[in-house]
């Protein structure tokens, strides 16, 4: 290669563009002036209200009743970059899809606002009336048409107008360049406070906090923990609507279960057998969801005592048990969480299936006090008890100790095999209402409307010298989603086989 004649340093515009050396964009006038033109009207979006608005009205009314006279900013969240010029697909933060219904891919950088009100004269008579400030489709005359690739139409397709938001929703949509002046209105000297949904758009935050500074008001007086809790404690009973949404999603699931026992020759023939696995339960989601609640875990054999194993990058060998861990996220992103552990021929050994009859025995016992009253820890509770009781009769506790004397505070010696809890709350997120006040989740009664996994397990690792040989390198787990129901509980999952014998039955029909 010759060498250059000439050097020179780059000025600031070429290095302020290399960030899109990949596109030669037209910048004269007559190619703006002619992509602006010559556009027929543009076609309806076809959109209506959705199945979500009446309740979400009643959510706002209640997260209305718990802070009145507080403005609530809660964002959307902005897209993230993944590489480079190129973002991740957007999902909004779950507060705010709870609350406005919204589950799509379209709403990056927007924010909804509960604005205070007299009492009783808001939405609904509460006491907050509720705008969303988003970015909305820009017309045909606007460069950001055609020329913005993480906004424009001809990039990302044609984003909603506000009369659709508004049409979906049921809520008062503005633009989102209105938003500054609507969240300073009547702050300090006494106003109105602000309250802010924290970690999900450093920008929003930012501006909140600036208006804060600004109207001086003292740090110390201003905690957003009080909003980002109600949240989450909104979401820790769900309505019929979320209960209907949990139901579809562990519905997708058990099918890509099926997609996944059916793809087991083609992973046991394949050096990387465990993303065979990924890729097929994967696929389902897509196709007939949104995508995946969380990543998938594909884990054969030893990969199995790794919690939370999702490079799936192992073989799937013959005489191994495959534990899969996957849920299905639904358009409206509630998502389903359901492992079964599946004996790769078909048939458990006697090993395998001796561990699998431990730990579904520590589920059905925690079924079994899965009901209203109960508190939330009685279910782990209820399954620890029978995982100490048979590592005991095993003779893997320690010399001198019983399984009561595991199960004391100062004890634990059976959680080597179980690290993890018993169950979590489920819905938007897999690990639902997670920002709850402790009160009101680990030590929290169990009420009708909850729904969270019941998933113990036994994990016993290739080089655990503590447990005979032919233990080494099996990991169980048996995961179901359960509704506390006004008498005890519902396992929405029953139809996905969960005792040892049904599971080699339902695989010997797929396969």
């Amino acid at each position: 290669m010759s060498e250059p004649t000439t050097t020179s340093q780059p000025d600031e515009q070429e290095t302020a563009d290399r960030g899109a050396n990949r596109s030669h964009r037209p910048a004269s006038t007559a190619f703006k002036n002619f992509v602006m033109s010559q556009w027929a009207p543009r076609a309806e979006l076809g959109l209506t209200a959705s199945a979500a608005a009446p309740y979400t009205v009643v959510r706002r009314a209640a997260l209305s009743e718990r802070l009145p006279g507080v403005r609530l900013v809660v964002p959307a969240g902005s897209l993230k970059t993944r590489s480079n010029d190129t973002d991740y697909r957007f999902r909004p933060h779950s507060a705010f899809a709870h609350l406005t219904g919204l589950g799509t891919d379209q709403e990056p950088d927007a924010v909804l606002v509960l604005h205070p009100v007299e009492d009783g004269a808001g939405d609904s008579g509460s006491n907050h009336h509720a705008v969303l400030y988003v970015r909305p489709l820009a017309p045909r005359d606007n460069e950001e048409f055609y020329a913005d690739a993480r906004y424009g139409e001809f990039w990302v397709g044609a984003r909603p107008s506000l009369a659709d938001v508004e049409a979906v929703t049921g809520i008062e949509a503005r633009h989102i360049d209105e938003l500054g002046d609507a969240l300073a209105k009547d702050v300090g000297d006494g106003g109105v406070r602000l309250l802010v949904v924290t970690g999900a758009d450093d920008a929003i935050e930012s501006l909140v906090e600036e208006l804060r500074l600004e109207a001086g008001e003292d740090e110390d007086s201003v905690s957003d923990d009080a909003l980002v809790e109600a949240t989450s404690e909104l979401r820790l009973i769900k309505d019929e609507y979320e209960i209907e949404q949990m139901r579809e999603a562990v519905a997708r699931t058990i099918e890509g279960f099926e997609a996944v026992v059916r793809a087991l020759p083609r992973a046991v023939a394949h050096r990387r057998g465990e993303r065979v696995v990924e890729t097929t339960f994967d696929g389902h989601a897509r196709l007939e969801g949104n995508a995946v609640g969380y990543e998938t875990i594909a884990a054969s054999g030893e990969h199995a005592t790794t919690l939370h194993w999702i490079r799936n990058d192992g073989e799937v060998r013959s005489g191994e048990v495959l534990l899969l861990d996957g849920g299905v996220e639904v358009d409206t992103l509630y998502t389903a969480d359901i492992t079964r552990s599946l004996p790769v021929d078909g048939e458990y050994t006697d090993v395998q299936r001796k561990i699998y009859q431990a730990v579904l025995d520590a589920a059905d016992a925690a079924f079994a006090v899965a009901k209203p009253g109960a508190k939330f820890r009685d279910v782990h509770t209820a399954a620890m008890e029978v995982i100490a009781a048979r590592l005991e009769e095993w003779g893997f506790l320690p010399d001198g100790v019983t399984a009561a004397d595991a199960l004391a505070d100062d004890g634990q010696q059976h959680r080597r095999w179980m690290v993890h809890g018993t169950s979590h709350h489920l819905g938007l997120d897999v690990h639902d209402c997670a920002q709850a006040r402790r009160e009101l989740y680990l030590d929290g009664v169990l009420e009708p409307g909850m729904v969270f996994t019941i998933e113990p397990g036994l994990y016993f690792k290739a080089d655990d010298l503590a447990v005979p040989e032919e233990f080494r390198g099996i990991g169980v787990r048996i995961e179901d989603d359960v509704l506390i129901t006004a008498d005890g509980n519902e396992n929405l999952s029953a139809a996905l086989p969960r005792r040892p014998e049904d599971v080699e039955s339902w695989m010997a029909s797929l396969r």
